[in-house]
């Protein structure tokens, strides 16, 4: 049995720009949170971060990604998002029109 097609990393970027991180009312892609998809078959791997360390809605943020995914992920797709640290977010991160919405 052949392994279903993961979509490709444009095809994930899409659908995550639908998760908002609700603290400050912007989709996770363009705050730069995410730093890196890599699509292989049967398997996804997305690498992002948070704002800041303690963000208190990490776990709901993670619940929206599955969410997401789910319906454009076949089931027999391995998914795993790993929350890094290094390098830290600051706001040059962001896409330049998420920066000028907050002014920076």
């Amino acid at each position: 049995m052949s392994t279903p097609p993961t979509p490709d990393a444009d095809a994930i970027r899409h659908a995550l720009r639908r998760v908002m991180d609700p603290e400050v009312g912007m989709n996770i892609v363009d705050l730069g949170l995410i730093y890196k998809i890599e699509t292989q078959p049967g398997e996804l791997y997305i690498e992002m971060t948070m704002t800041s360390p303690a963000c208190p809605l990490a776990d709901m943020i993670l619940d929206d990604i599955d969410s997401v995914l789910d319906p454009l992920v076949p089931p027999e797709v391995e998914i795993r998002v790993e929350i890094v640290w290094d390098p830290p977010w600051s706001p040059d991160k962001m896409a330049p029109e998420a920066r000028e919405h907050f002014g920076w």
